[in-house]
């Protein structure tokens, strides 16, 4: 089994529970959605061609690197031929933690194999109206969050804000995962949503900047 990679790369998380450290990305070709702020629609297409990589092709770059880190994204992972394969296979190095960024449309839960790996996390997305693909959402993914994965809201406006305290009070997700908030700071002002947590009390929710933005250039690729 070959898996079409695009892109691979070192850098640090700019995201997430682990931003700020080294981690290993591997961006597979292929979305099922096409999301109106997409900031990586270069992967969206199937027909988006990269390096043919076995599991162990993948798993020697991460050795490589000297990464504990390793970040499975897209695209849509969860839809590449084969991927449960791919993680079960990276899990079993124990040292390995595997972070899988899936857009909250394909059930998750249903990948028996690796749902209950403790070196499996889920960053799961909640798309919100901005979006333009809220209708996509697998709804049970959000009760199925465990507290090692985590749930994310890319937030563009302040409808977005709201229909997020919507979502995360109706799934209880502060009980179950972490929760961030993650701004799209060409269309929202982050003291907007500073207020808006503030105002409404949103305990345990985490405003996340994404970091590679602030030291590279926003357009720049692998990194």
């Amino acid at each position: 089994m070959n898996y079409n990679v695009i892109e691979k790369f070192l850098s640090i998380d700019g995201e997430g529970p682990t931003a700020g450290e080294i981690a290993t990305f591997i961006r597979f070709g292929g979305c099922n959605l096409k999301c109106d702020w997409c900031d990586t629609a270069y992967s969206i297409s199937r027909s988006a061609i990269g390096d043919s990589l076995t599991k162990e092709e993948i798993y020697i770059i991460i050795k490589d690197n000297g990464t504990k880190n390793v970040t499975l994204t897209g695209g849509e992972p969860l839809i590449q031929e084969g991927i449960e394969d791919l993680i079960y296979f990276l899990a079993k190095d124990s040292k390995l933690l595997i972070h899988i960024e899936t857009n909250g449309s394909v059930p998750f839960y249903k990948f028996e194999r690796i749902n209950h790996l403790n070196n499996v996390s889920f960053i799961v997305d909640y798309k919100l109206p901005s979006s333009k693909m809220e209708s996509n959402m697998h709804l049970k993914n959000f009760e199925m969050l465990s507290s090692k994965d985590v749930c994310k809201f890319v937030i563009g406006t302040e409808e977005d804000l709201k229909k997020a305290k919507i979502v995360l009070e109706k799934y209880k997700l502060l009980r179950k995962c972490l929760v961030y908030f993650s701004p799209i700071t060409t269309s929202i002002k982050l003291v907007k949503i500073v207020e808006f947590m503030k105002s409404n009390k949103l305990n345990g929710v985490r405003l996340q900047i994404q970091l590679h933005k602030i030291i590279w250039n926003p357009e720049t690729r692998g990194v």
